[in-house]
């Protein structure tokens, strides 16, 4: 890659390491993935066309293995959701939930989130937006790396519809208080629903993850944001 070309590459809030997938996962991309997975196209979809209903729809950003968005889909069979994550394997293990659960009310994207709400996400679409545990990028050299930035929030505030939210949680303090100065500085837009400056325990629609069930008993912290977009 020419130094050019890495000048005008852009930055991604991720790293794609996908792992091999287990022969349960391979059968489900091939037996369930026609069904169930949607492929990139970067025109504006129509949530009721794909779902074939007229539900409000929730939309998870990385949802790893998908345990969360399962659970979810299956507590509420009223509500459509769809799931955004680059990586094969947790897209496999979706597939395997979906099937095991009987669940009708999900449809998957394995692609860039930047580019899938750029593209593909229609203004006022969304009844909530997700983003649990996204990658920290720890050190402060990759910080540009982080997901939630202004230019996100911006995005956030076109697709999601007024009165719908936005539901981060990291288990990093620093991303953390990164998040609520970046939502909170855009109160034209989004309103905190716990007040200002203040974080939001975890609803219980948000299942405990194994991992953060085992960094609860390390006595590690866990910051839960929901921020409300405001009536035009």
């Amino acid at each position: 890659m020419s130094e050019q070309e890495k000048k005008h590459r852009p930055i991604r809030s991720f790293v794609l390491r996908q792992g091999r997938l287990t022969a349960g996962q391979q059968r489900a991309f091939d037996t369930l993935w026609p069904r169930f997975g949607l492929e990139f196209t970067p025109r504006p979809i129509d949530f009721a066309t794909l779902f074939g209903n007229d539900q409000p729809v929730f939309l998870e950003i990385g949802f790893g293995n998908g345990e969360s968005l399962a659970s979810m889909a299956a507590a509420h069979p009223d509500r459509n959701y769809l799931g955004i994550e680059v990586h094969g394997p947790g897209v496999g293990h979706l597939l395997i939930q979906i099937e095991k659960l009987a669940l009708k009310n999900i449809r998957i994207l394995q692609h860039d989130a930047i580019e899938v709400l750029r593209h593909c996400i229609p203004d006022d679409s969304l009844q909530g937006l997700f983003l649990f545990f996204p990658d920290p990028w720890h050190k402060k050299r990759h910080h540009k790396r982080r997901i939630l930035n202004p230019a996100f929030v911006t995005e956030l505030g076109r697709v999601i519809r007024p009165g719908g939210f936005f539901h981060a949680a990291t288990d990093w303090e620093d991303y953390a208080e990164q998040m609520m100065t970046v939502l909170s500085d855009a109160d034209r837009l989004f309103d905190n629903s716990a007040g200002a400056g203040n974080f939001t325990p975890r609803p219980d629609y948000r299942p405990l993850t194994k991992f953060e069930q085992r960094g609860q008993r390390l006595g590690h912290g866990v910051w839960d944001l929901i921020f409300v977009r405001r009536e035009a």
